[in-house]
């Protein structure tokens, strides 16, 4: 039976999405008026390492005491936490980063709106609930989220903010796991380029992307609709990778297959070596300064190699395609083969006019693997005397049967 003297509070991401109508994922709870002991006697399970989080005995759902932070360092982990029965609801909730998610419900399905989330809510505003936003640099990719997520404004007040926390090295103090995993978050949202630009305008794509940051002012080659920038390609290009509904491995190659295109300094990457080798190179740095997840790093460096030869596959000799086979090693990992061609098509509809074009380059590929495919190389391993010769007979092998498709 619950102790009377404590109430409980469903709030955040919960009691938002149920008034925008949306599903609702996981619930989170605030208990104020408990102490620790209280909650470990009701049959709560202690699970906080920085503050009291307790699980409930039945559903699981995490319970956490009301509680203040004080900053005491940079980071998201420089706080000081003072979870007690006399820190109120008001306290716990001035504490969170927007109005929006500064909602509480209480048991009996009244709200608590002290600093008018559900006005924020109506209005599609992004609103700091206090100063203290800037104390938490996380906060900012968060808030590129939410835009990513909501489609919502930003308020000029919190803009600002978040402007400050950048100019003042707050970000700089921002793990790379964390990023990551906040970066992986918005580029799964329903329009994942407003999370790149919201940090742009803030200052904070500089910071941890600046990769991506140099490529906004960069014209496009003649040929490619040179009346938008590379930045803004690649955005259009992120963008249709959503629309498709493609997996983050995909989305992350889209949004870093042109970094080479980028204002990067001649004496880092000299430009003669061409973009799609700068690409490669550039995205090398990401993936270690940022500790990208190997499915991601791997796709996203064999779409920034070779996007462009898979652009070109029907001005491609037989002997050139295989090659291309062979090097995203399709032969074992053909399923990774088709997600490359998804990040090129979206790449190639990532262009004013083009967003609903079809890609045959795909259909014409998947062909001619098949075809390359076909080739039994056991038996050819069989009945080559010379054994290393293997390799060279069946390469020749899958070149001729690419050809022969080709020809008709």
């Amino acid at each position: 039976m619950k102790d009377s003297s404590y109430q409980t509070y469903c709030v955040g991401g919960a009691v938002r999405d149920k008034l925008l109508n949306l599903p609702v994922q996981d619930r989170d709870w605030v208990v104020v008026g408990a102490t620790p002991e209280q909650m470990t006697a009701q049959g709560y399970t202690p699970v906080g390492k920085d503050f009291p989080v307790f699980l409930h005995p039945d559903t699981h759902e995490e319970y956490a005491l009301a509680r203040t932070e004080r900053k005491t360092a940079l980071g998201y982990k420089g706080f000081a936490v003072y979870a007690a029965p006399d820190v109120t609801l008001e306290q716990d909730l001035s504490r969170r980063d927007f109005t929006i998610n500064a909602i509480a419900q209480a048991e009996d399905g009244s709200l608590i709106d002290p600093y008018h989330g559900m006005a924020d809510l109506q209005a599609g505003i992004l609103r700091h609930v206090s100063v203290a936003f800037n104390e938490d640099p996380v906060r900012i990719l968060r808030a590129a989220r939410f835009v990513a997520r909501f489609g919502f404004a930003i308020a000029p007040e919190t803009l600002q903010l978040m402007q400050s926390m950048v100019s003042n090295g707050e970000v700089d103090a921002l793990v790379p796991e964390r990023v990551w995993q906040e970066l992986a978050r918005g580029l799964m949202e329903k329009n994942p380029s407003r999370f790149i630009t919201t940090l742009r305008d803030c200052g904070a794509l500089k910071k941890i992307l600046p990769e991506v940051d140099a490529l906004f002012g960069v014209p496009q080659p003649p040929q490619h609709h040179p009346e938008i920038d590379c930045g803004i390609h690649t955005m259009m290009a992120l963008d249709d990778t959503a629309r498709q509904n493609y997996t983050l491995e995909v989305r992350f190659a889209a949004l870093m297959h042109d970094l080479g295109k980028g204002n990067t300094p001649r004496d880092i990457l000299p430009r003669h070596i061409g973009h799609e080798k700068r690409s490669v190179e550039l995205l090398r740095v990401v993936c270690e300064r940022l500790r990208i997840p190997g499915d991601c790093r791997d796709l996203g460096l064999l779409v920034a190699q070779y996007h462009g030869d898979v652009h070109r596959a029907k001005q491609l000799r037989a002997d050139t395609v295989v090659r291309l086979f062979n090097s995203c090693d399709v032969w074992r990992k053909p399923e990774r083969f088709n997600l490359i061609l998804e990040a090129c098509a979206s790449d190639a509809r990532g262009r004013a006019g083009h967003e609903q074009d079809e890609y045959p380059q795909a259909v014409y590929l998947l062909d001619l693997l098949k075809a390359a495919q076909a080739v039994n190389a056991g038996e050819i391993a069989l009945q080559c005397e010379d054994k290393n010769l293997i390799s060279d007979r069946v390469k020749e092998a899958r070149v001729k049967a690419v050809d022969a498709l080709m020809e008709k």
